[in-house]
C-alpha cells in the first residue's frame, strides 16, 4: 500500500461505508450522500477518491475477491476441502457474498462493461481447474467453468436463504456443512479417490 494511500483514513471511511451500503441496497440502491454522511465527509470528496459509484463499487469488489481468495484458497486437488471453506466464508459474513450477487446482477447485464477482477479471478480458477484436470486429478469430462460454476454454487447453496438460517442450531450447521462436502465430494472428488463416471 502507498504512504498516502496508507495515511488517507478518509478514504478507507469512504470504503467502508460504502461496503456497507452496497451489502445492504445494492449498486443501484446505494447512495452517495449516504455514504458520504457515514464516512463522516463530503459527497465532493468521495468524488474526489472515487469517479463513480460504479468505480467505487469495483474497488470493493476487487477488496472483497481478495480477501475471499486469500480465506477460501482453491485447491484443484481438493474441491471438497475447497467447497467446505467457501461454505464457512460465507456463513460468517453473508453481507459479502451480497455484495458479490448485487455486481453480478447490476454489472453482468448486456451493455455493462463486465467486473474485471471477478472477470481475472475466474479466468485464474478456470485454468487451475483446467491444469488440474490434464493432471489427472479431476474428471476431465467437465468443462472446467462448469466444475468451478458448481461447486461454488454447492458451497453458497445455504448462503442468504430467509427463514433457514436465523435460528439455526450448531448441529444443523455442521450437517448442513458436510452436505456440501459430501455433495462435492460426489461430484469432484478429492486426488486419490475414485472419479465419477
Amino acid at each position: 500500500m502507498s504512504p498516502t494511500r496508507g495515511t488517507d483514513s478518509t478514504r478507507e471511511r469512504i470504503v467502508a461505508a460504502a461496503t456497507a451500503e452496497f451489502a445492504r441496497h445494492g449498486i443501484a440502491g446505494a447512495r452517495i450522500d449516504r455514504i458520504a454522511k457515514n464516512a463522516k465527509t463530503s459527497k465532493e470528496r468521495v468524488y474526489a477518491h472515487f469517479a463513480s459509484k460504479e468505480d467505487l463499487y469495483r474497488v470493493i469488489s476487487a477488496q472483497e475477491l481478495a480477501a475471499i481468495a486469500e480465506a477460501t484458497r482453491m485447491d484443484p486437488a481438493d474441491l471438497p476441502g475447497y467447497a467446505g471453506r467457501v461454505h464457512d466464508y460465507f456463513r460468517a459474513h453473508p453481507e459479502r457474498h451480497r455484495i458479490m450477487q448485487w455486481g453480478q446482477l447490476e454489472l453482468g447485464s448486456a451493455g455493462s462493461p463486465p467486473d474485471e477482477a471477478i472477470r481475472q479471478t475466474v479466468a485464474h480458477k478456470v485454468e487451475q481447474v483446467r491444469q488440474a484436470q490434464e493432471a489427472g486429478l479431476i474428471n476431465a469430462g467437465w468443462a472446467p467453468l462448469d466444475v468451478l460454476v458448481l461447486v461454488n454454487q454447492i458451497a453458497t447453496s445455504w448462503v442468504g436463504q430467509p427463514g433457514f438460517d436465523a435460528e439455526q442450531d450448531p448441529g444443523v450447521a455442521a450437517a448442513r456443512r458436510a452436505t456440501v462436502v459430501a455433495a462435492v465430494e460426489r461430484l469432484f472428488p478429492a486426488a486419490g479417490g475414485a472419479p465419477e463416471a
